[in-house]
């Protein structure tokens, strides 16, 4: 091993631990009680609390909404290295993701990846500075699991392409101010070569946003119709009829993103949970039956935790996640539903409640919220179909 390395790194490490130790306040160093509570940015987006918008300025300062992109663009142009000390140190402080939003975990990348230099000049420093907030649109009525079926239509009008169609399942497209989009720009050759990735201002004439509420009493969904959009051809992503290219490259990250998102909000351990809601016997938690349900939540907890480093590991080092992205989605989404299950029998009578305190009515809205993540960034049928075909490589008919 290189000691060089190894020592400035240790440097950097120090320097990183003083830096959150004098910067991140205390109360940004507490579980999240949802993960709404994470700050989103946005030109609309209100903070919670002075704590919250000291830790958010100190870390944008920083480049350190996203340390790893190059500076240039808003970021921290840290290494992979240094990338992973920085996590693995606001890890063990318990600190807060200072910004969280789909700029900075779907759209940031396939720009980076995709983009051209002048869309990377005009976005990422935005996005990193929280000044706008992006939905996705991607699925819509006809096409959900078959995406590539999607039918809202971009016609070319000279200077700008005129958009008209509906997406649904658009998450937070009520707070957004732009949307990055998969639109047909080719009705004529095969659906998956038609396709066009482009970005629209979702605060002009000719979109129109419809909040969706599901069986927990809300969500983050939204029915998004568009009606003759401007979009200026200068915010084509990739070229024409290039578009299914980004979206696959793009849904692996959402995937990955979904598959490790409790990261973000440092959120309390079940077995801290457990603890709240039952209590302890001879210092180990009363109920023993539930005692060894916890403890197989949280062994799959560290075996996908783990598993997912590895990933992010292999694919910093050039390996692509590709399918393995639907691996951890499909994986999360399971562990995730477990959790609220295992929440809810905990609470007994108590956590039947529908009300909006967590003991007196929230855990039942949030285990239905979990039935969601099934369908989200795609459904747990399609996954499974990707991880037999294409990890396990299966036969097919």
């Amino acid at each position: 091993m290189d000691t060089t390395i190894q020592t400035d790194l240790e440097v950097f490490r120090i320097e990183i631990k003083a830096w959150l130790e004098a910067n991140c306040p205390k109360s940004m160093r507490t579980p999240v009680k949802k993960f709404e509570d994470i700050y989103g940015g946005g030109s609309e987006a209100t903070f919670d609390s002075e704590d919250q918008k000291i830790w958010f300025e100190r870390m944008r300062d920083k480049g350190w909404t996203a340390p790893a992109w190059p500076t240039a663009y808003g970021g921290g142009g840290l290494n992979k290295a240094e990338h992973k000390v920085l996590k693995a140190e606001m890890k063990k402080m318990g600190c807060r993701s200072p910004l969280w939003s789909f700029g900075l975990t779907m759209l940031g990348p396939a720009l980076l990846e995709f983009g051209n230099e002048a869309q990377k000049l005009e976005h990422l420093t935005k996005i990193t500075r929280g000044e706008v907030w992006w939905c996705q649109g991607y699925s819509e009525p006809g096409a959900g699991s078959d995406l590539a079926d999607l039918q809202t239509r971009a016609v070319d009008n000279g200077d700008h392409f005129l958009v008209s169609g509906q997406k649904v399942w658009t998450s937070y497209a009520d707070k957004a101010d732009w949307c990055f989009c998969l639109v047909r720009t080719n009705p004529e050759v095969p659906k998956h070569h038609g396709i066009s990735f482009v970005l629209i201002n979702m605060r002009q004439p000719g979109v129109e946003v419809r909040p969706i509420k599901l069986i927990s009493g809300s969500s983050p969904f939204c029915e998004t119709f568009f009606e003759e959009a401007k979009v200026p051809k200068e915010n084509l992503v990739g070229g024409l009829n290039n578009g299914w290219t980004i979206a696959k490259y793009l849904l692996t990250h959402e995937r990955s993103m979904i598959g490790g998102i409790s990261e973000a909000g440092q959120q309390k351990l079940l077995s801290q949970i457990a603890i709240e809601m039952v209590g302890l016997e001879n210092g180990k938690l009363a109920d023993p039956v539930l005692r060894t349900e916890v403890a197989r939540w949280l062994i799959n907890g560290a075996g996908i935790k783990w598993s997912m480093e590895r990933m992010m590991d292999e694919a910093k080092a050039g390996d692509p996640i590709g399918a393995k992205s639907s691996f951890f989605k499909y994986y999360a989404t399971e562990l995730n539903k477990d959790k609220f299950e295992l929440m809810l029998s905990m609470g007994g009578f108590e956590g039947l409640q529908w009300g909006e305190d967590y003991l007196e009515g929230k855990l039942a809205r949030d285990m239905c919220r979990t039935k969601g993540n099934s369908i989200e960034g795609g459904t747990s049928e399609v996954q499974l179909n990707i991880i037999a075909k294409r990890i396990l490589n299966l036969p097919t008919r």
